[in-house]
């Protein structure tokens, strides 16, 4: 099965998909009977279609070399990601341009323009559904096309994934979870006495903070990512105005080293409890699942009526296993379908 697809936003996470589908062309052949052929790619410089499809190696190459997408062989002068939708035969549209959490920004403008017109779209940009989570899902159901995007919560985590076809006839009682990195670490180096300034600026140096480090020591991404589990397999129907948020920015080092002598941690933790959705710093006994995500490590608990209590964790540093994810929805998608 040829899947027409359009790449996008050429990023570290699309570039990473790209060398995946290299990596796995024979095997996705072979075990799912899928061949993705790119006929449409896109970047902040503009848009340019193949319908012979462009070789994905290529594509990295060139964006490696500093080549924008308005300089490839098939460019579009002129033309935006949507006009190239409506003039082009495309079965999947993979978007991981840069989030916008306000408005959705471009990304949710191309979803809607896709699953508009029935090509079905796997997301690593949680701002869509973020901000249009019932609409885009109506859309995708009246024009009979899919929308996925487990990478936008926790990258390679499945925790999505494993809720919606794992639990079969169960319900999740309750989760709790680490969601977000950049906290994470800088709770951690807190720990060792190291000051919230001096914490920061080190997870910045190493590349886990954003210049602008707002959303994730707000608790807001992690507001977000939780806002995108409980309407997706709690089926909450809530807004971000529904979950109580607080972040780690007024925790001191004295304070953490205080618990860690009495035996606990404190996490940023993501919390959905008989209704209650919040994020805020806990106090958890070393013990607790939780604790032991370090670092660069996420984790989820859910309690279910039915399948017991599952625990699962995941290390993520690169974007490797974000793409991943993304393979693995359209995979989910097309086999489905097939």
């Amino acid at each position: 099965m040829q899947i027409k697809t359009a790449i996008v936003g050429l990023g570290n996470v699309n570039r990473n998909l790209l060398n995946i589908l290299v990596q796995k062309r024979e095997r996705l052949a072979r075990n799912y009977g899928i061949e993705f052929l790119i006929v449409l790619i896109a970047d902040s410089s503009g848009v340019a279609c193949n319908k012979n499809g462009y070789d994905p190696s290529a594509i990295i190459s060139a964006k490696a070399s500093g080549k924008h997408v308005a300089d490839m062989e098939g460019a579009l002068p002129g033309q935006s990601v949507t006009d190239a939708l409506s003039n082009s035969s495309c079965d999947l549209v993979f978007e991981a341009s840069p989030v916008d959490l306000k408005t959705g920004g471009p990304g949710l403008i191309v979803t809607r323009a896709a699953l508009g017109r029935g090509i079905s779209v796997v997301l690593a940009n949680k701002g869509p559904i973020v901000v249009a989570y019932q609409e885009l899902h109506q859309l995708a159901k009246d024009n009979n096309a899919a929308i996925k995007y487990s990478a936008t919560v926790c990258g390679g985590l499945p925790i999505l994934n494993i809720a919606e076809r794992d639990f079969v006839a169960g319900d999740i009682l309750s989760l709790r979870g680490v969601f977000n990195a950049t906290s994470n670490f800088i709770l951690d180096q807190m720990s060792e006495g190291i000051s919230y300034g001096d914490a920061l600026s080190e997870a910045q140096t190493r590349g886990i903070a954003e210049a602008d480090p707002t959303l994730d020591v707000e608790g807001w991404d992690t507001a977000n990512k939780l806002l995108i589990i409980a309407n997706t397999i709690l089926k909450a129907d809530i807004t971000l105005d529904d979950i109580a948020v607080s972040g780690i920015s007024d925790i001191t080092p004295e304070f953490l080293t205080s618990e860690k002598r009495k035996g606990n941690v404190v996490k940023l933790i993501a919390s959905a409890h008989e209704g209650h959705f919040s994020v805020s710093p806990m106090t958890l006994p070393a013990t607790d699942f939780l604790s032991q995500c370090l670092g660069w490590e996420m984790g989820v608990e859910m309690h279910t009526d039915i399948y017991g209590v599952n625990y699962y964790k995941l290390w993520e540093r690169e974007p490797i296993p974000t793409a991943a994810s993304m393979l693995r929805d359209a995979v989910h998608i097309f086999e489905t379908s097939n």
